[in-house]
């Protein structure tokens, strides 16, 4: 049987021809010089390939990776000893997409526990990039799948806000890696109201167990609890819990809450992981919130 045709990154360096990136390969430090976590790069998918490079033309957006990505801080004995069949793997590409309403709330999902990347894990919704789909079209097809959301490339103002080097597990003190990708933040406008949106949402019980509509002052927060770091984080404004809805397991919503104490939590540096926003999700949040600051860039 014919493997899975996924797109893969390639990388253009010094008007070199594109080469596949390799699953080993940290791309953030590829193109920083001295070993930056982000940098500026450029992007295209042609021909089923994600290129990136840091040519001359092109819009120029930002490349991060955390500072504890395990790729980063691979030694050569543990790269060895990642299994081939997962260094054969080269760098996935996916796409995430930050709905906004038009009261400037952004949706956000919980993963299903039973899934085996990053469960019970809060994440805009988003998935790989399809052969031949532009990033738009995953981008759609996927917020479809996963929320039942269903919206016409004419309808939204599509914008990609940044890069994230994404691991998995994303430290190694929690296992050698099993995941790379370069996940797309894309931002899209929507005319609804998140109350209005709500009406229309049908989550995929397989993929998402809960969802919720993040104000800017949830999101101040969430930005704040800076993954690898020990800072407090300011939440007195803001009160104890918020209101998410959970998904049961035949897809019916029921209003609920959770403790504010999730959406802060840290990623743990070892042992099993917790209900928590992503590393890379809190990266795309502060994008957003920059983008409400100066919308016309």
């Amino acid at each position: 049987m014919d493997k899975v045709r996924r797109i893969l990154v390639h990388v253009c360096k010094d008007r070199a021809a594109p080469q596949r990136a390799h699953f080993i390969q940290s791309l953030t430090g590829h193109f920083s010089d001295g070993g930056d976590d982000e940098v500026e790069v450029t992007y295209s998918l042609e021909k089923n390939q994600f290129l990136l490079s840091r040519g001359e033309t092109g819009r120029r957006v930002p490349l991060k990776r955390p500072a504890f990505c395990p790729i980063k801080h691979l030694s050569a004995k543990e790269a060895t000893a990642i299994p081939l069949d997962i260094q054969e793997r080269g760098v996935d590409v996916g796409v995430a997409i930050l709905l906004q309403t038009t009261n400037q709330r952004v949706l956000l999902t919980r993963r299903a526990n039973e899934l085996r990347i990053f469960p019970n894990v809060w994440v805009p919704p988003g998935g790989h990039v399809e052969p031949d789909e532009t990033l738009l079209d995953a981008g759609l097809r996927e917020l479809q799948e996963e929320t039942g959301l269903k919206l016409e490339p004419e309808e939204v103002s599509p914008k990609i806000l940044g890069l994230w080097e994404s691991v998995y597990p994303p430290m190694l003190s929690r296992g050698l890696p099993q995941r790379h990708h370069i996940v797309i933040y894309m931002l899209l406008h929507s005319s609804l109201s998140h109350l209005q949106l709500q009406a229309s949402l049908s989550p995929s019980p397989a993929e998402v167990s809960a969802c919720l509509w993040a104000d800017d002052q949830l999101v101040r927060a969430i930005v704040s609890a800076v993954d690898g770091e020990d800072a407090e984080v300011p939440v007195d404004h803001l009160p104890s819990s918020v209101s998410v809805s959970q998904v049961s397991s035949d897809g019916v919503l029921c209003d609920s809450s959770l403790p504010l104490t999730v959406f802060i939590s840290r990623a743990p540096s070892s042992g099993p992981d917790l209900e928590r926003v992503s590393t890379g999700t809190k990266y795309a949040l502060e994008l957003w919130l920059k983008s409400l600051e100066t919308p016309d860039l």
